[in-house]
């Protein structure tokens, strides 16, 4: 396989790597939240958006490097 066929499988895996971090932050921020810190569960959500923003982008863009010829 080339090079150039490796990167859209790495940058595949990559994302989906940060979706599941990004699932176990919201569980980590559900946790703090029913602990009594709305606040950081907040913040931390507040952080989490960017994910969520980018995440069709980057799916778009994928399945445009993934399709072939």
């Amino acid at each position: 396989m080339p090079n150039s066929d490796l990167l859209p499988s790495l940058l595949f895996k990559i994302n989906e790597n940060q979706l599941a971090l990004e699932a176990a932050i919201m569980e980590l921020s559900n946790w703090v939240e029913a602990r009594g810190s709305a606040d950081v569960a907040d913040n931390v959500r507040g952080a989490l958006e960017a994910i969520d923003k980018n995440e069709e982008f980057i799916k778009m863009t994928l399945a445009v490097m993934m399709a072939p010829d």
